[in-house]
């Protein structure tokens, strides 16, 4: 079975069920041996709030060590978003394998009328992996309700109901307390049900539970106070009966304040949870399409709020932004009190009202009249398309202005795509490599072997909705090209991968055609242009990277690295070590005063300030740029202060500080992908492609960076050879690097001496030619900057290409 035969069986499973209880889920999880039975499970219940607060409780949890399982609903982009552990999304072959595992049962069940919906079959697959994967903790958010959601067949240690609105009246009561009533169910056998919900609600929920614990403004077990906005985010202090923490929450809104103190309560009844693990959790906890702030000029942000009570919430937290007018681009389902929503929503100046790519979505000109009999002054317009209605508020934006996007997650979802759709370069020099990057696209098998043999030219790949993936096939192929158009095919209509192939002069075409096309193609038609060198002028910041691959030389201020450990820990060593690395012809110097090596103890951060900041300070006068080679911000602002000019942070932004230090700096940060670091060589992960997962998820950590007020020219991303991935997996990286190009931003290789050299049968004292090789490859497929410790003979490998390419630009000299 492929993965896009098994993910279609899951996405067109019905989705209501034909009868209310927990029935079905169960027999399916019978059929799997009861993966369940011993799951330490949390489930997250509530009106709105619930996704923010599950995300917050994961990431706290993951800061306190624990493998934790994150399943939540819906996705914006993937269907295994749904479905994490420790961040990462369920591999495809392990959905492969759940389907065929479960597929017979289903099938049978169906033929009776009885099978189980696509919400309670991804149940049943989040709690399958998550036993499989052994997880310390399980987080379940609640789908409708509580007591007869899919979720409450496990026995959870902890319980919440974050809030309590009219929703669902259909099926969960037409009052309030009926509904609070219900999600109560919810609560735990061993521990007091957490929840935000009050008045009324909290009654209900206290006299279903029993035993509750309250999260309020006053009055309550676990209090909060919201101080407003810092930068994009919030700050805000929680007190407890035995706790008090201040942090910053990079969700902004006093109602992420009160799901910031549910959170914590869930947390310290799970697990030992200190003051300052919880509040760097909080800090940490990042989710996409709740109050996100893309931009500043405009101030641009994307919140899925889908009811009047989530309206509210954005129209709180908006008004704690200076702006003059609102752009406001709103699109909503067939099935939501359209009326509510726009009284809800913010006084918008401006409206453009369209229709998401999904077959539940309400007309445009339906959306519109709902804002025109609540705004009769608002400019009411519309756009069939989510992209196109964007781009109309933008346009008419002003830098001090506002621009919203709300009314659902689809709308959100479509919308994002502006700034997360990576545009993937594909090396295909024969049938083999062109027959396996359109299998990648999950392609019926029949389409690959129809078009394997025209990708063996210009190719790329991204994801697009459906409608637009159809006409860039029509068109392509009227302009003697070709495009591969992923099979799934589901009634969610998420973004479909896509593989464009043909000459520049068919792109250049193809572009020409997309201007002032509807349903989103004319972004898409800059992003091409941009992404092939197409008619777009290039930018300079006068970085050592812009004019050809840039060498970075290793300088390891440490006693214990692994190639160099010991040699330069003393300063004038290090100072005498690093003219000579200028001499031999670096570009960069990268400074170093922790080992990131397999087993490698932490250094206190006044240690490693003590060893790099001298260091720093003596080379500042040389003609030469310095990058700082940290994962703590305090290390790295020292270290700025002294005179460095770049951070290289190999934890990818895990110190949540470290992209904010970089913005008031204006410097440089090279992110890199790392599961663990220092590494951990027992920590082996399953990657379905190597290179596409790591790019999946340096897309975030980019977009992290981005946010907080980077440009991408300023990001560098390292894909972390050596880090998390087998001597294979990192060769494949090495062989492939020109697709981390998608990303927009320069890419650092890094693979001196590393062990991945063993792969070759070459020991620790064997690397140099190796590593020469590897620079050589990197260079050739368009690296920007190659970090290494031998550089003079870096240099010459690099220099070799170099003149491979243009000849004209050497004199021999």
């Amino acid at each position: 079975m492929n993965f896009h035969e098994a993910a279609n069986f899951c996405l067109e499973l019905r989705r209501f069920p034909p009868r209310r209880g927990i029935d079905a889920t169960r027999a399916l999880l019978s059929e799997l041996d009861d993966p369940h039975a011993d799951l330490s499970a949390v489930q997250i219940a509530g009106s709105n709030g619930k996704g923010s607060t599950a995300r917050m409780l994961e990431s706290t949890l993951r800061e306190a060590g624990l493998s934790v399982g994150l399943y939540t609903s819906p996705h914006l982009d993937d269907v295994r978003e749904r479905v994490r552990v420790d961040g990462r999304k369920i591999p495809k072959a392990d959905l492969v394998e759940f389907v065929e595992a479960v597929r017979p049962s289903v099938t049978d069940r169906a033929a009776d009328g009885d099978a189980p919906t696509f919400f309670e079959t991804l149940t049943v697959l989040a709690l399958w992996h998550f036993a499989r994967e052994d997880v310390d903790v399980a987080i379940l958010e609640v789908g409708i309700g509580g007591k007869f959601d899919a979720t409450s067949v496990v026995d959870p240690v902890a319980s919440a109901v974050t809030s309590v609105t009219l929703e669902h009246t259909d099926i969960l009561g037409d009052t309030i307390e009926e509904i609070a009533t219900d999600k109560a169910h919810v609560a735990p056998a061993d521990a007091p049900l957490v929840t935000g919900a009050t008045g009324g609600a909290r009654e209900a929920i206290r006299d279903v539970a029993g035993d509750v614990l309250t999260v309020d403004e006053s009055d309550a077990d676990v209090e909060f106070a919201y101080d407003g906005i810092v930068e994009t985010g919030g700050r805000v202090e929680l007190t407890g009966a035995d706790f008090a923490v201040e942090t910053r929450l990079p969700l902004p809104g006093s109602h992420q304040a009160r799901n910031a103190g549910v959170a914590a309560a869930l947390a310290r009844q799970v697990a030992d949870i200190d003051e300052s693990t919880l509040a760097r959790g909080l800090r940490n906890a990042h989710w996409p399409g709740r109050f996100e702030v893309m931009n500043r000029e405009p101030l641009t942000v994307l919140d899925g709020a889908h009811n009047p009570g989530g309206c509210e919430q954005v129209a709180e937290t908006l008004g704690e932004f200076d702006y003059d007018d609102l752009h406001l681009v709103v699109g909503a389902m067939v099935d939501k009190d359209h009326h509510g929503i726009a009284a809800a929503l913010p006084d918008p100046d401006h409206v453009v009202a369209c229709q998401a790519d999904v077959d539940r979505a309400e007309d445009e000109s339906v959306v519109a009249t709902a804002f025109e009999g609540e705004y009769p002054d608002a400019t009411v317009e519309t756009r069939s398309d989510v992209a196109g209605a964007l781009e109309i508020a933008l346009d008419a934006a002003e830098s001090g202005d506002a621009v919203l996007v709300s009314g659902s997650l689809y709308t959100v979802r479509e919308a994002r795509t502006r700034w997360t759709r990576n545009m993937i370069p594909k090396r295909i020099t024969d049938l083999e490599d062109s027959r396996d990057v359109i299998s990648g696209a999950h392609v019926t098998d029949a389409g690959v072997w129809r078009m394997r043999g025209k990708g063996v030219h210009r190719v790329v790949k991204t994801r697009v909705q459906p409608r637009q993936a159809q006409y860039l096939k029509e068109e392509l192929l009227s302009l003697g090209g070709e495009c591969a158009v992923s099979a799934l095919n589901n009634q969610d209509e998420e973004p479909l991968d896509v593989v464009m192939m043909g000459t520049l002069a068919q792109f250049k075409r193809l572009a020409d055609k997309l201007d002032g096309q509807p349903y989103g193609l004319s972004p898409l038609a800059d992003e091409l242009r941009e992404h092939l060198g197409i008619q777009v002028e290039p930018t300079s910041r006068d970085y050592p990277w812009e004019d050809g691959t840039a060498i970075m030389g290793i300088l390891n201020v440490t006693p214990d690295s692994f190639h160099d450990g010991g040699e330069y820990d003393a300063t004038e060593a290090a100072v005498a070590r690093a003219e000579e690395l200028v001499e031999h012809g670096a570009d960069i110097l990268d400074i170093g005063g922790e080992s990131t090596r397999p087993g490698a103890d932490p250094v206190p951060v006044a240690e490693e300030i003590d060893r790099v900041v001298p260091v720093i300070e003596r080379l500042a006068d040389l003609d030469i740029t310095i990058s700082i080679d940290t994962r703590k911000a305090a290390v790295a602002e020292a270290a700025l202060e002294a005179g460095a000019d770049i951070l290289n942070d190999v934890s990818g932004l895990e110190d949540p500080e470290m992209r904010h230090l970089a913005v008031e700096y204006d410097a440089p940060v090279v992110v890199m992908h790392s599961i663990d670091t220092p590494v951990d060589p027992d920590h082996e992960i399953d990657y379905d492609d190597v290179v596409e997962d790591v790019l999946d998820q340096l897309t975030e950590r980019v977009l992290l960076a981005e946010k907080a007020g980077l440009d991408r020219s300023q990001i560098l991303v390292d894909p972390g050879l050596g880090f998390g991935k087998s001597p294979a997996e990192d060769f494949e990286m090495l062989g492939r690097i020109e697709e981390f190009q998608a990303l927009g931003c320069p890419v650092l290789v890094g693979h001196s001496h590393k062990s991945l050299f063993g792969h070759v049968g070459l020991d620790a004292d064997e690397r140099t030619e190796a590593t020469v090789a590897g620079t050589a490859l990197a260079a050739e497929r368009g690296a920007d900057v190659v970090r290494v410790h031998d550089v003079k003979a870096n240099v010459a490998a690099r220099d070799v290409v170099a003149a491979a390419d243009d000849p004209d630009a050497f004199d021999g000299a």
